[in-house]
């Protein structure tokens, strides 16, 4: 929803994601349509995060809409179908769509026009209406099964012509080998940055588990407390292929919009860079699992009894 952060939404994020050649990723809850936002990212890769209704002409159309903007892959989020238990966001309301901002990606679409039209709901004069139907098809609290998987990954493929499907949010190593075992193409190893579950298992600790179960299956990669080049480093040493990268641009969009998510990814490209150089590395498939050095996990509680 980068309305909340920048007037501009998703433009100026994915411009620079062109300009610097990355790989941009855009949610279902983002504000700007998807054409527009297609059109400043020009050529570059990029993938479209679906959050899944239940209305599947509603979810045919949102991947249509994304394969004829040039998507390169879509990623199914399984983690947030509802929200969180968010203090601060309920402590200050920052629930945006009910607020009429940020739905635009939804209001540009010809099924949820439909099903505006249908509910007698004018999105021009009830803008919060509007967007509390969309977001109420985004975030509905209610789960799709395993048994939904073949459906969307056969409808992906064909609307596509075979473009890659992967499924984010994965935590769990029974999860990992359920995604290998529907036919995903990838995995992206998350907990949405700690935001869902509170106490949930470190992305980090997620990812070794889940490379060592399936890394030699599928193409995994990591999400959550990316800050610095050494988290990249970590991530990739353990065996994702990638990483995404969200509060960093966020923050630079927040205060300088284009201009500051520009700075703030050239800032993270030159730190990574630099690391490569003082760490010694000629090339990013030198940083393998051996680079690290590390203690077996422990998570035990102080050994004291309590004196009462």
């Amino acid at each position: 929803i980068n309305k909340i952060y920048h007037p501009s939404g998703e433009l100026p994020v994915a411009a620079v994601a062109k300009e610097l050649n990355l790989p941009y990723c855009l949610s279902t809850a983002g504000s700007t349509p998807i054409e527009a936002v297609a059109a400043a990212n020009g050529d570059g890769p990029r993938f479209y995060q679906l959050y899944m209704p239940h209305d599947d002409e509603l979810t045919i159309s949102l991947l249509t809409r994304a394969y004829k903007s040039g998507f390169t892959a879509c990623i199914l989020t399984t983690d947030t179908w509802q929200l969180g238990w968010r203090h601060n966001d309920i402590a200050t309301g920052n629930y945006a769509f009910y607020r009429g901002i940020g739905a635009d990606l939804g209001l540009s679409d010809p099924v949820f026009k439909k099903r505006l039209a249908a509910a007698g709901i004018d999105p021009v004069k009830q803008p919060k209406e509007a967007g509390a139907m969309w977001i109420d098809n985004v975030w509905h609290g209610r789960a799709h099964s395993w048994e939904k998987m073949p459906w969307l990954i056969k409808t992906w493929k064909e609307i596509s012509g075979g473009k890659p499907f992967c499924i984010k949010g994965i935590q769990d190593v029974d999860d990992a080998r359920k995604a290998v075992d529907v036919g995903c193409d990838g995995i992206v190893v998350s907990n949405h940055a700690g935001r869902q579950v509170d106490g949930a298992i470190a992305s980090l600790d997620a990812l070794e588990n889940i490379v060592a179960a399936v890394g030699d299956k599928t193409y995994i990669m990591y999400d959550s407390g990316v800050r610095g080049a050494s988290d990249v480093a970590k991530a990739l040493a353990i065996g994702a292929k990638f990483v995404w990268v969200g509060r960093l641009w966020v923050w630079g969009l927040s205060i300088m919009g284009e201009a500051g998510v520009r700075h703030v990814m050239k800032s993270l490209l030159a730190d990574f860079d630099i690391f490569m150089n003082v760490a010694g590395f000629q090339s990013v498939e030198q940083i393998d699992r051996s680079v690290l050095e590390s203690h077996p996990k422990g998570y035990a509680m102080i050994a004291e009894r309590s004196k009462l």
